[in-house]
């Protein structure tokens, strides 16, 4: 399964902001600042800071001292039940389509699809955010930066 670049970025955001926070670094990094530690468009980082702030999952402050802070929530919560958010609940093949498949009254592959998406989901649920940022990732993560040293 390929994941959707949101969501490959809300997860990289939390799990940086997790490692910031198990370093009990005092300054908050933007969402410019992590936009470039990452290498991805502001406006990718932004859209998606947005949503992972409505989720609860991340605060942010504007203005001085203001930046990005992952909450208790952010923290404990469920890889998979992100993932199931940002990617949504469209089948992994569009059968529907302009061109809707000749198959589609009688086929079986969508449904073994369906499941293996959702197998692929549940094998996620258990981790958190928190436990990708244990070690050695967590210090790694902190090293990727654009920071001067």
């Amino acid at each position: 399964m390929r994941l959707l670049r949101s969501t490959d970025l809300a997860l990289r955001v939390l799990m940086r902001l997790a490692a910031t926070d198990e370093a009990q670094e005092t300054t908050r990094e933007t969402t410019r600042e992590v936009a470039a530690a990452m290498e991805v468009p502001y406006t990718h980082a932004a859209k998606v800071v947005a949503e992972l702030q409505h989720l609860g999952l991340l605060a942010a402050r504007r203005g001085r001292g203001g930046g990005l802070a992952l909450t208790e929530r952010g923290r404990t919560a469920s890889v998979g039940a992100l993932v199931r958010v940002f990617e949504g609940d469209g089948d992994v093949v569009d059968c529907e389509g302009a061109t809707p498949c000749p198959l589609n009254p009688a086929c079986r592959l969508r449904g073994a699809l369906r499941r293996a998406q959702e197998a692929f989901f549940t094998s996620l649920d258990p981790v958190t955010v928190a436990d990708l940022v244990r070690q050695p990732t967590g210090p790694l993560l902190l090293g990727i930066t654009t920071r001067p040293v």
